[in-house]
Order: C-alpha cells, then structure tokens, then sequence
C-alpha cells in the first residue's frame, strides 16, 4: 500500500523530494499503469485469424508453391493482412541468386495474389469449391530486394468487386518498409466436375 510520508512535526510543510517511485496520488498512479500496459499491448503480435492448415483448405497451393504462412487481420469483402515468411530454405533461392538470394518479383506478386485469393474465396463462402484466377496485374513497382530473413507482410484491400471479377490494391512490407506494390485482378468460378464420357 502507498503512504504519503509522515511530517516530523503538526503543520510542517511537505517536503520537496520524494523518495524514488512515490505517487502522489492515485490518479497519476492509474495514467502510470494505463501507459505501461498500453506499450506492452502495442508490442504484443497480434494473434492470427487463420493457420497453415485452414490456409491449405481453401487454397489448392502446396509446397513449393503455397506462399502464404499465416492469415492475421480478414474483413470479408474488404480487406485481409497475410504473411511469408522469407527463408533460406526457400527453393528459388538456388539459382536466384547463388552466393546473393534475393527473393524474384514474380513470386512477390504471386504471394500477394494468393493472400488475396484466401480473401475473395473467404468472402464468398461457396458451398462448392471455387476457383481463383489471376486474370491481371498493374502498375507493379518494386521498392526494395526481399531477402532470406525477411518477413513479407501483405495488406490488400478491395477496389472493385462485380461478380466474378475481384480488383485489389495490394502492397508488401518488410517491417514498416513498402518493398513492392501492385494492383491485382482475378475471377472466381466454381470448379466443374469432369464427366465421364459416355
């Protein structure tokens, strides 16, 4: 419990200096702690919506090629934060480059179309398996080479949606630095059985 320290003598003045870590009073006390927690709730990952193994369960992608590891922010129709995590393991990294990885822009993009296709099939919500088509890709710029140890971070958002056509802005980020941009176009359509002949 904090105490206010005692005064040697009735009417005696407070005294100018307090011991280290005093309150005065439990307002500033509540602002302290209100502070603190804020911090440590700003540093704190947010949780993921979504896992690897519900990510396989609406995308048909498998390794090497299933480039989405986690699904963290979705709103569907409107927005969806995805993440890769770049490793040296990474396959392409082989031959692009040996001696100097740097992850290739197409994979890049193709990553970003993959998030976005969980967003669009997530929004849908089809009984029947639906499929993603990417149909275009524009005004593609990139900033800055991605490389093993990297953290990409795709945030996209829906620009136009008219059934069955998807137009998304999406951008990539390592840390709070935008290393690629593009705007991306896809169909969705329901995957048709293929009949035996008769």
């Amino acid at each position: 419990m904090l105490k206010r320290p005692s005064s040697k003598a009735a009417g005696e003045s407070k005294p100018e200096a307090y011991p280290q870590g005093y309150v005065e009073n439990f307002d500033e006390l509540r602002t302290k702690l209100a502070d603190f927690f804020s911090i440590l709730i700003e540093e704190v990952l947010p949780m993921p919506v979504m896992e690897q193994a519900e990510i396989q369960s609406i995308l048909p992608h498998r390794y090497p090629f299933l480039l989405v590891d986690r699904i963290q922010e979705l709103d569907p129709d409107r927005r969806i934060v995805g993440i890769k995590n770049v490793t040296i393991n990474e396959p392409f990294f082989q031959g692009h480059f040996p001696g100097r990885p740097v992850m290739p822009g197409v994979l890049i993009l193709e990553a970003m179309a993959q998030v976005g296709a969980v967003l669009a099939l997530k929004s849908m919500g089809h009984a029947l398996r639906p499929v993603v088509y990417l149909t275009g890709i524009d005004g593609a710029k990139f900033r800055k080479p991605v490389v093993p140890g990297d953290r990409l971070r795709f945030e996209i958002d829906v620009v136009k949606k008219r059934t069955p056509f998807w137009k998304m802005q999406g951008k990539a980020f390592v840390e709070e630095e935008i290393v690629c941009e593009a705007e991306v176009t896809a169909m969705v359509t329901e995957e048709k059985a293929v009949k035996a002949e008769e």
